[in-house]
């Protein structure tokens, strides 16, 4: 393993769980690589819209950058939505990347909404500054039905969920079994 997908919608916590997990295992000594959905969506994604094609052809770029950190001997963690179950294992399988759920259930997200895209999806269809694609609301996200490992970032602390986290990826990089 040295790429590990953290999935789950937006403002599930993805980004703010990858980066402590960064600090973690960067203390222990290993050399890490984050790359932030968000991130790269201004940069090398701003050509892309939110259609399904452009989501897929998102994640594909996301992972090629993943996919040459990891050559150049980086653990790599991808922080992104990256909604498609089909992609997500053909990561797996291509790639050996490891896939986190994190997990947040919508009313918590709903609550948080810290990018304000909640409170547009949910607006009457009919009002201007409906968002008429948000991934889990209005449109597609596929829950994984078989994630390497799962955190609830509405009952976990971002602190404790990194800590388990570190603790699951410590114990795969030793080919040890997972707690």
């Amino acid at each position: 393993m040295s790429i590990l997908m953290l999935t789950g919608l937006s403002g599930a916590g993805k980004s703010t769980l990858a980066r402590a997990l960064q600090g973690r295992l960067e203390q222990a000594g290993h050399r890490v690589a984050l790359v932030d959905g968000d991130q790269f969506r201004l940069t090398l994604s701003r050509d892309l819209g939110f259609s399904e094609t452009d989501r897929r052809e998102n994640i594909r770029r996301l992972m090629a950058v993943a996919a040459e950190k990891k050559r150049a001997g980086f653990l790599v963690l991808v922080a992104a939505i990256n909604p498609f179950d089909d992609q997500r294992r053909q990561l797996a399988a291509t790639l050996g990347a490891l896939t986190v759920y994190v997990a947040c259930p919508l009313p918590v997200l709903v609550a948080r909404d810290t990018k304000g895209l909640y409170r547009r999806a949910l607006l009457p269809d009919t009002h201007p500054e409906k968002l008429h694609n948000l991934t889990g609301v209005n449109d597609r996200y596929d829950v994984p039905p078989h994630p390497d490992f799962t955190v609830d970032t509405a009952t976990t602390p971002v602190e404790t969920a990194a800590e388990r986290l570190y603790e699951f990826v410590v114990a795969t990089l030793r080919g040890l079994p997972a707690a």
